[in-house]
């Protein structure tokens, strides 16, 4: 049976499936990344394509990284929790170790695609997607393909300084002030709890019991998203724009950007601005890793 061999390459685990075409999952598992290195990494890889090898004829791998990477080489830059992916030809190991065409794609890049393929920007030409979690990232996505810049840094949202800018501008960037690290460690501060952080679910129980400094420090929270949605929608003026991580699948975040995004309108900043909730949860990086090795496909035949 024809399927493709697909892997989620994150700091603590490795997502695998065995997909066909439409997406669906034959096998799926995952295993912890390795942390001594390479070698170890590539047989991990090898290894589990070759538990599947018998059952299934596979036309490729396709993976989903972190890091800055180069599609064209296969080539992982940057910088991420795994230090030995970067500045190796990564493609072209995992293409030697299993002789099998080898795809790979940034992590969020893959989140991207997998939307404008099966999900909430289907049928959608022009999308940003902004991925909220530890940081701020995102993509740019024209025509289903990723918008990368000269330095492979397009959609890199969360460098965008959104404090004063003569008073330290690079402590004050969007991923520093915005994402949800940020509103985590602004009511740890607040609530004077000292060493004791609290966690995102904690943060969000406070709120929703009541809790009036994390209520403010929410207020606060979905402005400075606001602002940086309402800025990247008259910088690039997509179609649609979607938020990705997992705070996405609350509704009430959704709800509270859109709410901040209607406060900005006046008689001059006209547009209706409003963001949804990406569709894909877990399986997003893998559904998009195969979708760009399919959307490849014909440059490895070549």
């Amino acid at each position: 049976m024809k399927a493709y061999m697909v892997f989620d390459i994150g700091g603590t685990y490795i997502k695998y499936a065995v997909m066909d075409e439409t997406t669906k999952k034959l096998k799926n598992g995952r295993l912890m990344t390795p942390k001594d290195g390479l070698e170890t990494f590539l047989k991990a890889l090898q290894g589990i394509v070759e538990q599947y090898s018998d059952d299934f004829d596979f036309q490729g791998i396709a993976v989903s990284s972190p890091g800055s990477v180069d599609v064209k080489t296969g080539f992982i830059g940057g910088a991420s929790a795994i230090p030995y992916i970067h500045g190796v030809n990564m493609a072209g190991l995992i293409k030697e170790r299993t002789g099998l065409q080898t795809s790979i794609e940034n992590d969020a890049n893959c989140a991207a695609l997998a939307e404008g393929w099966l999900g909430a920007a289907k049928g959608t030409d022009y999308y940003i997607c902004i991925v909220i979690g530890t940081g701020i990232g995102g993509s740019i996505v024209l025509n289903q393909s990723i918008l990368r810049g000269a330095s492979l840094h397009g959609g890199e949202f969360g460098y965008m300084i959104m404090g004063a800018p003569f008073q330290e501008p690079l402590q004050a960037t969007w991923s520093l002030v915005a994402s949800t690290n940020a509103l985590v460690e602004e009511v740890t501060k607040r609530s004077s709890l000292g060493e004791e952080k609290l966690d995102g679910e904690e943060v969000f129980r406070l709120a929703e019991e009541g809790d009036l400094i994390a209520q403010e420090c929410f207020a606060e929270f979905y402005k400075r998203l606001a602002i940086g949605i309402y800025n990247l929608k008259y910088a690039l003026d997509p179609q649609k724009i979607l938020i990705g991580g997992g705070i996405s699948k609350r509704q009430d975040v959704i709800d509270g950007i859109n709410r901040e995004l209607k406060g900005l309108r006046n008689d001059i900043s006209t547009l209706a601005i409003e963001v949804e909730a990406c569709q894909f949860g877990n399986d997003a990086n893998l559904i998009g890793a195969l979708f760009h090795f399919l959307k490849d496909k014909e440059r490895f035949e070549e």
